[in-house]
């Protein structure tokens, strides 16, 4: 008998006839001999309908009292799952996360997991019932309800899993798995049979919507077999795993985008030790995420400092660093949020060379200018204008070759043919 962990989004429990069918599909799951536990969201819209309410009273509202009323979509879904599951002859039984204790930090709306107790979800598994879980939310050590940030059900599932030592956890949504790049924008997009959880890491970090990042840290940290599959189809989808050798013959496994970035500069830094601290310091302090960082060269003991935010984080951004900039005598900040970030990833990139160099070359013979440049040992990243978002995905989509037939795992495609023996290309 395997324990298997489901997680089905907004989009799978949009309405009750979906409901409906997640339920056929946890008992299917069940009667084929497993012990299954579900992580549900809340329906289609409705966190978003209940931001609006929120927005409606203030603008700037309290966030632990926000997180009180975003919590709430999920327990409705989690009843209306586990009744759906019981008229269809089964058992089933319904935790909100303070029952399951899901502990987490007191950063509310972005709150990070800390522990969770799996015995009373160990106790209805024991009795033959279906454990229905809600996603995206917890409670602190004082007790309060927190949330865990978009697409929080993802980590609330994977943390279940790891917490019950699950034989595999199965992510279902609307898509049939993880793609070259987003289909909707690249219609020549493959579905990928496996990706590496380092790959997948990388892709949700530079705004892949498939997983959220903290889901794929924690399958990474605690090894657990990680599914994307689609609620509407029978596609086995994509596994998300642990690397092997053939799967480094493809230099770029996919390309992504992401919109929800800021452009801050930072402008007549005097260009002194420990002045970044005092610029990212009070950034960190108020939690607030710094993404891509450059730094110009000094000129006359001072120099300019960019970096990039979300775009949820850029008004109070801009608050915190311009009293930072008034404290260290900087001339002043300039601020651009027509912005996007464009990024390849693949762990082929470590062994071969010319694949940045490749990526400069497409984006430039479309004439998009780049403005900042971040690397690491598995991915490249570039700062565009916007408006080029589309453009630059499917100029690299096609450099690489991703607009052909993914090769079988360990066959490199024509072009990455020349990289495998050394050559630049």
């Amino acid at each position: 008998m395997a324990l298997i962990v489901q997680k089905y989004g907004g989009t799978s429990v949009g309405d009750t006839e979906r409901m409906k069918n997640v339920a056929r599909r946890c008992l299917a799951a069940q009667r084929a001999g497993n012990d299954v536990v579900v992580v549900v969201s809340a329906m289609s819209g409705e966190t978003n309908r209940l931001l609006k309410l929120v927005a409606q009273i203030t603008d700037r509202p309290d966030e632990r009292e926000q997180d009180v009323v975003v919590a709430t979509g999920e327990q409705v879904s989690i009843g209306l799952v586990a009744m759906a599951i019981q008229a269809q002859g089964g058992k089933a039984t319904s935790f909100l996360g303070h029952q399951v204790r899901i502990v987490t930090d007191s950063t509310f709306s972005k709150a990070r997991i800390k522990s969770i107790d799996a015995q009373p979800i160990r106790a209805a598994l024991s009795k033959g019932h279906i454990v229905v879980v809600a996603g995206f939310q917890g409670v602190d050590d004082e007790g309060s309800v927190t949330t865990l940030g978009r697409g929080g059900s993802d980590t609330t599932a994977v943390a279940v899993a790891a917490a019950l030592q699950a034989d595999a956890c199965e992510i279902y949504t609307d898509v049939d798995g993880v793609y070259t790049t987003d289909p909707n924008m690249v219609p020549a997009a493959r579905k990928l049979d496996r990706i590496t959880y380092e790959e997948m890491l990388e892709l949700a970090s530079v705004g892949a919507k498939v997983l959220q990042i903290r889901s794929v840290e924690f399958a990474m940290k605690y090894k657990v077999p990680l599914w994307v599959k689609s609620s509407f189809t029978s596609d086995p989808g994509t596994l998300v795993c642990e690397e092997d050798k053939s799967m480094e013959d493809v230099l770029v496994r996919g390309v992504a985008y992401d919109r929800n970035e800021a452009k801050i500069t930072v402008c007549g830094v005097p260009d002194v030790p420990g002045i970044a601290a005092k610029i990212f310091g009070p950034l960190d302090e108020k939690h607030i995420v710094v993404d891509l960082i450059v730094q110009n060269p000094s000129r006359d003991g001072r120099t300019d400092l960019t970096f990039t935010v979300g775009k949820s984080d850029f008004v109070k951004a801009q608050e915190v660093v311009r009293q930072v900039a008034r404290d260290i005598q900087a001339t002043g900040i300039e601020t651009d949020d027509n912005v996007a970030k464009v990024s390849i990833v693949g762990v082929g990139m470590r062994n071969h060379s010319g694949v940045a160099a490749r990526m400069f070359t497409a984006l430039s013979a479309e004439g998009i200018n780049i403005q900042i440049i971040s690397t690491s040992e598995i991915k490249v990243s570039c700062l565009v204008h916007s408006k080029y978002t589309e453009l630059a995905v499917r100029a690299l989509h096609t450099a690489f070759g991703l607009d052909q037939p993914l090769p079988p795992e360990g066959a490199a495609t024509v072009s990455e043919s020349a990289a495998l023996k050394g050559e630049k290309v």
